[in-house]
């Protein structure tokens, strides 16, 4: 017997997708998407915004239909909504008995099922169908669905509302909590989640790894932590714009960097290769198409012969450039296009990195009640993390930094000539009529090793012609981002930098920071930057340093 034979067969996947395929507003925003999620797969959907991560949750979970394909999903298959699908007035423990019902019925339907085979132990059907309802109780867990109920509360920060507030009583947050709650009591055998982890502190998020990691079910969700999709994922399907267009990789978000990377140096192969042979044909095609008869002149007496030989000749030179023009046609119609250039801060637009020494320096720093630092000094091509809880002192150093805040007592000396900038986590700009394109243009202009608006990635072309006044926070986070790319200054100083940015996005920042050709100074809770940070840290907590941890030698 083969292995082949012995080998067990995959479970059929609870949520499956073929060619998928939505246009809204004339925009193609899903084209033959594919996925087949079994059970105990947790596959993570990461793309750009408008890439139609939510359309596909949707149209997984049968709230739309796609313009063509199909897709298929359990009768119970549990899809996360903003906030609990109840009235306003219903209270928490209404929501938590709404969530455990399904249970309810399973553990009902089975002593059903006993009931009946004690009565015909003898009867096929009645065992049969006790086995079809002991392994839907044993996957719904449903002794232990009380217990569940006030771990998950717990878990998600909801243990300490009354049981008896109602919805409406409660902020949009923990509205959003108790949803994500009400799908984790109630243990479908499909989950589609969009974001979960909005809303959640470190340890909410920590939790829902861990209790996500352990269901018996599929999961399909959205995200942007890249730390969690590498905690909880078993595979990861790309949404923005690849060669063969979006692929399912298995393993972790680690494992899907790695073939990104790889699938975009064969594109780029592909892309220069193909260049290549476009100029050559080109060439060949020009050259060819002028030697119609062989380059020498004719004496008469070589008039006959000429007329034979060099007829050959002109025959066999017409059916190369007929050829080569079939394939230049073929290639011209069919090429490959280039890959999307990285996110990159340009040396070359700074005249390169400043000298060495210090660019930044600070003593005896008091903002009262919000921060105190009695050194700091910032090399020219330092690389400097602040960590520290929400309130520690983060973004009120920066600002500091910057010389956007003056501190009570202390001073802030900059290096003359330095160029420094600060991207804020709340961007706004004088003027709110120009548009994002105009805004890049001028600060571009006269820049010539500038990169276009439409290059960078940052900014979609549909928002690049809209004024910034009516942005939102991370739209225009995206544009202040792109005008320090642009720019490069030689002090880069950035508060939660991955903020709104899509995984990918924010893996090509973390890259580019580290060739940037200045200082950067980053204070983030991003966990995924955090950990492969291979720079100085600084660790504040009540407005003080309590921990600095210098670069590795």
């Amino acid at each position: 017997m083969t292995a082949r034979e012995t080998s067990p067969a995959p479970p059929p996947p609870l949520v499956r997708a073929r060619d998928l395929t939505v246009s809204r507003d004339g925009r193609t925003v899903l084209s033959g998407v594919s996925l087949d999620a079994a059970p105990g797969a947790r596959l993570g959907l990461v793309g750009e915004n408008g890439t139609g991560k939510t359309t596909l949750l949707r149209l997984l979970a049968g709230l739309d239909e796609p313009d063509s394909g199909e897709a298929g999903r359990p009768d119970d298959t549990g899809f996360l909504h903003q906030e609990p699908l109840h009235p306003g007035g219903t209270e928490l423990r209404g929501v938590v008995e709404a969530a455990l019902a399904p249970v309810r019925r399973i553990e009902a339907g089975l002593r059903e099922r006993t009931a009946e085979l004690e009565a015909r132990p003898d009867d096929p059907a009645a065992l049969d169908a006790y086995a079809r309802a002991l392994a839907l109780a044993e996957f719904s867990d449903v002794w232990d669905a009380d217990r569940r109920a006030d771990v998950v509360l717990a878990g998600l920060g909801l243990a300490g509302i009354d049981p008896g507030r109602t919805l409406a009583t409660l902020s949009g947050g923990q509205r959003s909590r108790l949803a994500l709650a009400e799908l984790l009591i109630r243990r479908p055998r499909a989950l589609l989640l969009d974001e979960p982890t909005n809303h959640l502190d470190d340890d909410g998020v920590a939790f829902l790894e861990d209790h996500l990691a352990a269901l018996p079910g599929a999961v399909v969700l959205a995200g942007h932590d890249r730390m969690f999709l590498e905690r909880v994922c078993t595979g990861v399907l790309d949404l923005d714009p690849a060669l063969g267009g979006p692929a399912v990789h298995g393993g972790s978000y680690s494992d899907h960097l790695r073939e990104k990377r790889a699938e975009r140096a064969r594109w780029a192969e592909r892309y220069r290769a193909e260049q290549a042979e476009l100029r050559h044909l080109r060439e060949s095609v020009d050259t060819t198409a002028r030697r119609v008869a062989p380059a020498r002149v004719s004496r008469d007496r070589d008039k006959m012969q000429y007329g034979y030989h060099g007829g050959r000749v002109e025959k066999q030179l017409s059916r190369r450039v007929r050829n080569a023009e079939r394939r230049l046609a073929d290639l011209e119609r069919d090429q490959v296009p280039a890959p999307p250039v990285p996110l990159s801060f340009g040396a070359a637009l700074t005249g390169g990195t400043p000298g060495g020494g210090t660019v930044i320096g600070a003593r005896d720093v008091d903002v009262p009640g919000r921060l105190r630092l009695d050194r700091l000094d910032l090399p020219a091509d330092g690389r400097l993390l602040v960590t520290g809880p929400n309130g520690s002192g983060k973004s009120t150093l920066l600002a500091v930094l910057a010389r956007r805040l003056d501190p009570g007592g202390g001073t802030v000396t900059w290096r003359p000539g330095a160029t420094v900038a600060l991207l804020e986590q709340d961007v706004r700009f004088a003027d709110p009529a120009p548009t994002a394109q105009r805004y890049y243009d001028a600060m571009t202009a006269g820049r010539p090793g500038a990169p276009r608006l439409a290059d960078l990635g940052l900014i979609p072309a549909r928002d690049a012609d809209r004024p910034v006044g009516v942005l939102s926070v991370g739209q225009r986070r995206r544009l202040a981002l792109a005008l320090l790319v642009a720019t490069a200054p030689q002090v880069l100083l950035l508060d939660e930098p991955t903020n709104h940015l899509s995984p990918g996005l924010a893996d090509e920042l973390e890259e580019a920071l580290g060739t940037a050709p200045g200082a950067v100074v980053v204070a983030s809770h991003d966990r995924w930057l955090r950990r492969g940070w291979s720079g100085a840290e600084i660790r504040l907590a009540g407005g003080r340093v309590r921990e600095h941890v210098p670069a590795p030698a």
